[in-house]
């Protein structure tokens, strides 16, 4: 087979327009003459991703023009933002409301070092997010100013990779193998996370003569089955113990309906974390709300009177459980998580590692129908969380209080919160807390 050399740039944009035109109407053939990004943005579009948030400079000029061409044909939309912070947010922000996949676009050093910072919200929170950063080129022909000023290899990769999944497009036919472990990062089946590809300036324009499309990996949609372990020491332990707290993270938060059950069959009470609000109603009675460092009165009463806890789906982070010093009376702990590092937080736990909801529906089934009658506990955690209801009350109803710094009446923070989100709610419009006592309070009160 011939395969042409790499042609000028006008006969390139005209070459780059035919396949966009030919991939909309399915007719693009399994082999082409391109550049390697344009066979990133085919892959790419392989993925799910037809999202673009850009902040373009001389890092990502090649990337860009194959964005432009493509969009013209209506396969991707490009937004181009003042920053990459933003860029970040609004990819991350997709994400977790709609679950579109989105790619951020920076040119090469501070931008991609800007991004990298604000990647910091997807890696916590468990949202796949491509990240494409420009790059110094493989060449080594001296220093970059934009780079980490060392005379040393791979340094930006390097700091990529301290924060989640990195690669770099170091030869051109390691695309195949880059797009792979994205796919897996971003649709990983119980953590999901940024997944950062560097693109250095020369192997972006890097011709691919005659390259094979197969190559380039679809998405795939990753399941786990409900975890093998021991259902009958699970389900004696829960039946023994007096008083039962669930609690429930990120990883939980789909697992109402099996949560649900669970709880009538324990006579148990649930606490979540921030991320997992709304697992189960909130009017729910054995919903004691968030619990750990800046939890609920009900929550908290949960935690620190269980003699039992059982894990679901929750990292326990310091917040959550107070640096493991949030139930000081549980002996035994049953811990069900995908990850088994998670899963073996605690001592003397039993481990369920499998799908958190696959899982419960096991439990479930190895709990039986009979409903487990701890009314004394119930009846406690439901006094408490009367006594948060009311503590919140209060505050709604005095949203003025005087300040001694303004020498004035001033709205309290918590009445401006709920005044705000009471607002956003009624427009359907979504928020977003940042970490701090704003986030604290915010999620307390919807």
């Amino acid at each position: 087979m011939a395969f042409s050399p790499r042609p000028p740039q006008a006969t390139l944009t005209q070459q780059r327009a035919e396949h966009a035109a030919s991939l909309a109407h399915g007719t693009l053939p399994s082999r082409l003459d391109l550049t390697l990004s344009e066979a990133l943005v085919i892959g790419l579009l392989r993925q799910g991703v037809k999202i673009y948030f850009a902040v373009f400079g001389h890092g990502s000029t090649e990337l860009g023009e194959v964005l432009r061409i493509y969009q013209a044909a209506g396969l991707l939309k490009v937004y181009g933002v003042r920053s990459e912070i933003e860029a970040s947010h609004a990819a991350t922000a997709l994400r977790w409301v709609t679950g579109e996949k989105a790619a951020v676009v920076t040119s090469i050093g501070p931008g991609a070092l800007q991004a990298l910072a604000a990647s910091l919200a997807p890696a916590s929170d468990g949202l796949g997010v491509w990240y494409l950063f420009g790059d110094e080129t493989t060449e080594d022909e001296g220093f970059n100013m934009q780079q980490v000023p060392r005379h040393a290899q791979n340094l930006f990769l390097q700091l990529a990779s301290t924060m989640g999944q990195a690669y770099c497009l170091h030869t051109p036919q390691a695309l195949s193998t880059a797009l792979q472990r994205g796919g897996v990062t971003v649709d990983h089946p119980y953590r999901p996370g940024p997944y950062y590809l560097l693109l250095p300036m020369n192997t972006q324009a890097a011709w691919l003569p005659g390259f094979n499309l197969d190559e380039l990996p679809d998405a795939h949609l990753l399941t786990l089955g409900a975890a093998e372990g021991d259902y009958a020491q699970a389900t004696r332990w829960l039946q023994e113990a007096e008083r039962v707290v669930v609690k429930v993270g990120g990883g939980g938060r789909y697992a109402g309906e099996q949560l649900t059950a669970m709880l009538e069959r324990v006579g148990g009470v649930l606490v979540h974390t921030p991320l997992a609000t709304g697992c189960i109603p909130y009017t729910h009675p054995q919903n004691m709300t968030v619990g750990g460092s800046k939890g609920s009165l009900c929550g908290n009463y949960a935690m620190e009177h269980a003699d039992l806890l059982l894990a679901v789906g929750t990292r326990a982070v310091c917040q959550s459980d107070s640096s493991r010093t949030g139930y000081p009376h549980v002996k035994r702990v049953i811990n069900i998580n995908a990850d088994p590092v998670d899963a073996t937080h605690y001592n003397h736990t039993l481990a369920l590692v499998g799908d958190v909801r696959r899982t419960l529906e096991r439990l479930n089934l190895a709990l039986g129908p009979q409903v487990a009658d701890k009314q004394p506990w119930l009846a406690a955690c439901a006094e408490t969380k009367a006594a948060w209801q009311a503590f919140k009350a209060e505050r709604w109803a005095n949203p003025i209080l005087p300040d001694d710094y303004w020498s004035a009446p001033v709205l309290t923070q918590p009445a401006a919160i709920k005044i705000a989100t009471d607002w956003a709610k009624a427009q359907s419009i979504t928020c977003f807390f940042d970490a701090g006592d704003v986030q604290a309070n915010g999620f307390q009160i919807v």
